[in-house]
């Protein structure tokens, strides 16, 4: 994703977690120690010891007890609320959120934090962030299933990206793409700590719940990197016996998270250059489908987005990267194979095609837009929503973060 989005997601099928994983460059020496390889202990819940008094008789066969049923790993993801949520957005991460609902416990935040990286509108920032949450609830987000909060309603956030600053080697952060390409862009005199920074506060985004898996794209399998190595290395520093010693639990404080691939074609790219990403941040508002777009806006950036003069409609033809990003962007709105689109518009010219698209997206969007417009009227019913979010992550959070701070030797508040 780009920087405006924390993640793209993918339905798991059948494969185990573990035939995906993206392995990290954690320091050996963290693991190597003899004398703290068998610090982490595993914190499976031991059943009761059996009473030495003898149980009574029965007649009938005592019931098995019922088995537990088993916890739901967790996953969480969001959002910025800067710019506009685009068609990339929702087909890359928010659409996907939908059927995760049902397989794992999920938070959806707002990342609110994040977007005061870069310049930005101090006005536009509330607004855009309640306009986010709504768009999330409209896409289909069930806050029977999930939690919906804004990052900065949860101070822990902030707390832990201090606690993991402490130990975050900063040649860590100078080796971040990210920021060197857009430090480059504005100028070293120009950019911020907290670009730099960044990377760790998305660390305790998803350290701070405990998180089982995370949703990356191509361009943030790197910050989850550093997230995986700062778990590693806080374990290592401040964990095992050294915890127990401080009157903790004893073994890792974090869970050291896992990532989920999307599948390809869940990247969506621009109408206006099929090898660059569709983004909130570029500056032609030609380059995205809004989610909030009105229909003739729609028509016309379909009708106006780049092609090329080859004939026929074709996927994977590195020849052609805007043929097949809008025939992605077709089979996903239309809910349809790649196989089956390629049939359908193999021998179509582009004016056909564009049409078709065209009224695709609009359908596809229509429902979302109505159910948009139906959240914001009920303002009291959104506030509820993300008040109730916010509750419960915090309720997530405060236990991880006390553990940190037990660990790491403050006094108990």
């Amino acid at each position: 994703m780009s920087r405006s989005a924390f993640s793209h997601l993918l339905v798991l099928s059948n494969a185990s977690p573990s035939s995906l994983l993206y392995r990290p460059r954690i320091p050996s020496r963290f693991f190597n120690n003899r004398r703290h390889r068998h610090n982490f202990k595993c914190l499976c819940t031991l059943p009761p010891s059996q009473s030495n008094e003898a149980p009574l008789q029965s007649s009938s066969p005592s019931p098995s007890p019922s088995p537990s049923p088993p916890l739901k790993k967790r996953i969480v993801s969001g959002i910025q609320p800067t710019g506009s949520v685009h068609l990339g957005n929702y087909l890359g991460a928010i659409k996907n959120w939908i059927p995760l609902q049902d397989v794992y416990e999920t938070l959806f935040f707002i990342v609110d934090l994040h977007a005061i990286t870069l310049p930005y509108d101090a006005q536009e920032l509330s607004k855009a962030t309640r306009t986010t949450a709504a768009i999330y609830l409209a896409c289909g987000v069930d806050v029977s299933k999930a939690s919906v909060f804004v990052q900065s309603h949860v101070r822990a956030h902030v707390e832990l990206m201090w606690l993991l600053s402490s130990a975050t080697p900063i040649g860590w952060l100078n080796r971040m793409i990210q920021f060197k390409e857009k430090s480059r862009k504005m100028g070293d005199e120009n950019v911020g700590v907290a670009l730099l920074t960044y990377p760790v506060l998305m660390a305790s985004d998803i350290l701070l719940y405990q998180s089982d898996l995370v949703p990356v794209g191509e361009d943030q399998k790197q910050h989850l990197e550093l997230t995986r190595e700062l778990a590693g290395r806080l374990n290592f520093l401040y964990g095992g016996r050294k915890w127990k010693k401080m009157g903790g639990r004893g073994g890792a404080i974090f869970k050291v998270p896992e990532p989920l691939i999307p599948p390809s074609g869940a990247r969506v790219m621009s109408l206006s250059d099929g090898l660059s990403k569709m983004s909130k941040s570029a500056p032609s508002d030609q380059s995205r489908i809004n989610l909030l777009d009105p229909k003739d806006v729609v028509a016309n950036k379909i009708k106006r987005c780049k092609t090329d003069s080859y004939p026929g409609m074709e996927f994977d033809n590195p020849d052609r990267p805007e043929c097949n990003n809008l025939l992605t962007i077709y089979q996903l709105v239309s809910g349809k194979t790649k196989e089956e689109v390629s049939q359908e518009c193999q021998d179509m010219n582009w004016g056909t095609f564009k049409t078709l698209l065209a009224d695709s997206i609009i359908d596809h969007l229509h429902p979302i837009q109505v159910r948009y417009e139906e959240i914001m009227y009920d303002s009291a019913y959104l506030d509820r929503i993300l008040v109730e979010g916010a509750t419960k992550a915090t309720n997530i959070a405060d236990a991880t973060l006390n553990n940190v701070y037990q660990a790491m030797g403050f006094l108990k508040r």
